[in-house]
């Protein structure tokens, strides 16, 4: 039995009724993780010992007749901005290199309770700062369709290690997009929960009030599962909503007869056509089983890559202060006096691509500056949210392309940090405002690279996103690609 070609949901119930253990299962993902890691580079850590150790525990759970949750036993791992504790947690930076948390995340607590056995934490471009997982201190991940490839980011190592079968699912975090564009280029399902519904606690700040953390899996089903476990209050973050989580899973129904999609033309504009084509297909399949697609228009969208990098950035410059060396991480090691060793440890513990965002973000935030660049951002924040808002009114769920071109070349964009940023156009909004957005497998182009079709609700709309996703994947094959750069 091919084990890793499994979805969590199929291999919890085998783990389960005892048709395999859990230590099997570990083992098995383990060797297949070290295995493929040498190719794809998706991992910084693996805990052999830790997965081993987890699995053993739900085996002796089952023997005693316990009743469990409904993906214990199963294998996953974390972005490594995600706390785990006396676990390197890195955030893919020489600033955290040996960085071992004393204390769990909230999301990696409730993996921990529900019996989830964690087989490592995945590469990142640093500190969250990238599209395409070419700034981590640890390399480039590779994308599993094709290795010449990059796996979108900054969640890369979450996306391409579900897309290779080294995890059955994995959790990113999403800032601009962070969990959407891997999962699009990985061919994998990613959902950005509403603002506040997932707690940030122990996930290590970029920008906090666009962070959120989100999972990456291998179907809607397994989505809706893994959001029923790290959903919920959380009274160790400030932003978390006391609200009542829904029952996920109560949303995989296979009907989306009367539900009414937006095309806002906006997002569409300057993509590729292959990736056009797609998105179009996936919409009127959709619309032949019933529901009732309009074009509309969202003018506001064309600031909010403007307004998205000078908030992104200025929270970056405050909440990246902490790095100075004197508490833990990366500390420089010759200097004259502290503030030396200030200016060395920052200038040699992070890279290019924070250090520009650290200084777009100090500058907006500068005497003279702030209120024509951070208080106008958040201005046209309002004025983003309040187009999303007049939407929602009419319509239940915008649709559009993720990104508007496949998987590009590594190395293709490096040299041009413009560039790089107007390629996250149809994804910032959904962080600007915070609702929920998820990407799921809709095809692929000419290179048989995956294509990701964006929908987006009002906030709480997760239960309509999961209804959709799953009333198209019950009628198409996309989400069960498999990759074959490996």
């Amino acid at each position: 039995m091919d084990l890793n070609k499994l979805t969590a949901t199929e291999i919890a119930a085998k783990i389960k009724s005892k048709e395999v253990s859990a230590v099997e299962v570990a083992k098995d993902t383990i060797s297949r993780a070290l295995k493929v890691n040498a190719k794809i580079n998706a991992y910084i850590t693996i805990c052999e010992d830790v997965a081993v150790e987890q699995a053993l525990l739900i085996d002796e759970k089952i023997a005693d007749g316990e009743t469990l949750s409904s993906l214990a036993g199963v294998p996953y791992a974390l972005k490594d901005n995600i706390c785990t504790k006396d676990i390197l947690t890195t955030c893919g930076s020489k600033m955290l290199y040996n960085f071992k948390p004393p204390y769990n995340a909230f999301v990696s607590e409730k993996l921990q309770e529900a019996g989830g056995v964690l087989i490592g934490k995945l590469n990142m471009d640093e500190f969250a700062m990238g599209s395409s997982n070419e700034t981590s201190y640890f390399g480039t991940v590779k994308n599993p369709h094709n290795r010449k490839c990059v796996p979108g980011g900054s969640s890369g190592g979450s996306g391409a290690a579900v897309a290779a079968d080294t995890a059955y699912f994995t959790l990113g975090s999403d800032t601009g997009g962070s969990v959407r564009l891997p999962a699009s280029f990985c061919g994998a399902v990613g959902l950005k929960p509403t603002y506040g519904m997932v707690s940030r606690f122990g996930l290590v700040a970029f920008a906090s009030s666009l962070d959120q953390i989100g999972p990456v899996t291998k179907d809607a089903v397994d989505c809706a599962n893994v959001m029923n476990i790290i959903s919920g209050y959380d009274n160790m973050d400030s932003t978390s909503l006391n609200v009542a989580r829904p029952d996920y899973t109560k949303a995989l129904v296979a009907d989306v007869k009367g539900i009414k999609i937006a095309l806002p033309k906006e997002y569409f504009i300057g993509a590729d056509s292959s990736v056009v084509q797609k998105i179009m297909d996936a919409v009127r399949l959709l619309e032949s089983m019933g529901a009732i697609v309009e074009e509309i228009s969202i003018p506001a969208t064309d600031y909010a890559l403007a307004a998205y990098y000078i908030i992104s950035s200025a929270e970056a410059s405050s909440n990246l202060a902490r790095y100075d060396g004197v508490k833990y991480g990366y500390r420089a090691k010759d200097y004259s006096d502290i503030t030396d060793m200030y200016f060395k440890t920052r200038g040699e513990g992070f890279g290019d691509e924070v250090k520009r965002r650290i200084m777009i973000g100090t500058y907006a935030l500068s005497s003279g500056y702030y209120d024509a660049y951070y208080k106008k951002a958040q201005q046209v924040r309002t004025l983003i949210k309040q187009g999303f808002n007049e939407v929602f009114e009419k319509y239940d769920i915008i649709a559009s392309p993720v990104y508007p071109t496949t998987a590009f070349k590594i190395g293709e964009k490096a040299d041009d940090p413009v560039k790089m940023y107007t390629g996250d156009i149809c994804t910032v909004s959904a962080n600007i405002a915070g609702i929920p957005a998820i990407s799921l497998p809709c095809g692929a182009d000419g290179n048989n690279m995956p294509i990701g079709l964006q929908l987006m609700a009002k906030a709480f709309g997760e239960p309509t996103l999961l209804q959709a996703a799953y009333t198209y994947q019950t009628a198409t094959d996309f989400h069960k690609q498999e990759a074959s750069g490996i």
